[in-house]
């Protein structure tokens, strides 16, 4: 079985954003987050669904893969300016802002979502497929997706939500491209409907247990430990400030059992297929470090 993270580290090394200019460093400035170490989770999830559905479709969805990461990595930018996080550190490097400046990261953000929809537009696939998985990413990156998590997340700094509150802030912010991710995968793979629809689900549930279990690093390890800005959420409305650290934990447990119940409804090799890469990212003890 192929390694999948191995193949699409070497497609995103092999295709670097580039551009002519005698800007000194906006090339550099583009790909210095994106190729920088970091999990890969979503395009891996999409790579899964693929792989255990029709493996030869894995060439043509690498660089929708790449491009979901490139529009996830636009979001961490964007997230880590000082309008919003004003965070120093990501994937263990500087952040794009504090290596450059503002303006850069901005643009440079700015650059990298729309670019992600350039780089599906010119996959190897059906034009009806291309635009399916086009619409799923506006769809749950934008207005009623990621940045309306987001901008619930910032107006609401310093005031207490309710639990159901956080959650749809949470579903928002980072489930549903968690959730896009499967189900551009089934899109690719032509899988039916209802199986789509399945995976689409399950990756909500997937991306609140994400979303936990990172308030959980946020709150218990420290920066060099993440690779990214830790113990800086108590203003915002995260899993552990509304709950409390071992509430938290006792949260994210009954997701993943929740999440190992849902897993039974998809078709065996797909089961298989995420079990491994959940349990690769997701189901560990929460205090483990590494």
């Amino acid at each position: 079985m192929m390694d999948l993270l191995d193949l699409f580290e070497r497609h995103l090394r092999e295709n670097p954003l580039k551009v002519q200019s005698f800007h000194p460093f906006y090339e550099e400035a583009l790909n210095a987050m994106l190729q920088a170490r970091a999990k890969r989770f979503r395009p891996l999830l999409l790579l899964s669904v693929v792989e255990a559905s029709n493996p030869l479709l894995i060439p043509s969805a690498l660089d929708v893969a790449l491009a979901l990461e490139i529009f996830h990595t636009y979001s961490l930018i964007h997230d880590d300016l000082p309008v919003m996080d004003d965070a120093d550190l990501r994937r263990g490097e500087p952040t794009l802002h504090t290596r450059y400046d503002e303006l850069t990261a901005t643009l440079v953000g700015d650059a990298l979502n729309t670019h992600a929809f350039l780089l599906i537009s010119k996959a190897a696939l059906s034009g009806d497929t291309k635009s399916k998985l086009v619409e799923l990413l506006a769809h749950n990156g934008g207005v009623d997706g990621m940045v309306h998590g987001q901008i619930i997340d910032c107006y609401f700094e310093n005031q207490k939500l309710g639990l159901e509150q956080l959650e749809l802030l949470h579903r928002n912010k980072t489930a549903k491209l968690i959730a896009a991710s499967l189900q551009m995968g089934a899109v690719i793979a032509d899988l039916d409907q209802q199986i789509q629809e399945r995976l689409y689900s399950f990756g909500l549930e997937l991306g609140l247990l994400f979303q936990i279990q990172d308030d959980i690093i946020d709150a218990l390890w420290t920066q060099e430990e993440a690779g990214k800005t830790t113990q800086s959420d108590s203003a915002k409305n995260s899993f552990v400030t509304l709950l409390g650290e071992q509430r938290a934990i006792q949260e994210a447990d009954r997701y993943a059992s929740k999440l190992q119940e849902r897993l039974q409804d998809l078709p065996p090799k797909i089961h298989a297929a995420l079990q491994s890469l959940l349990e690769r990212y997701l189901y560990r003890h929460h205090n483990q470090k590494g």
